[in-house]
């Protein structure tokens, strides 16, 4: 069953940006991912919660694939950069059968 990672990202600062956003997409694809929204200039709908400075959408085929990107040495090296100047929450969750 397909699924999703979504995140939501606060940026303190700009410095990681360029090396990571050159790297992340070819980590992605490497685990059959793809980026449905990355950035998507988030507007508030509800809620009170602060709005995230950028939010993404990443499609995996299933769980597993989503789990291995996620613990995967390549992107634990890049979220460690990412980490550097941001902070991020994000949850994995399957699609609608």
């Amino acid at each position: 069953m397909t699924a999703f990672i979504i995140g939501q990202m606060q940026i303190h600062s700009r410095d990681w940006m360029e090396e990571y956003f050159a790297k992340i997409p070819k980590v992605v694809e490497a685990h059959s991912g793809e980026f449905l929204v990355r950035g998507g200039e988030p507007e508030m709908m509800e809620g009170s919660d602060p709005l995230p400075d950028a939010a993404f959408i990443l499609e995996f085929p299933d769980r597993a694939h989503a789990q291995r990107f996620w613990n995967s040495d390549e992107f634990q090296r890049l979220a460690i950069l990412r980490r550097s100047g941001s902070t991020l929450n994000a949850i994995l969750v399957d699609k609608l059968a």
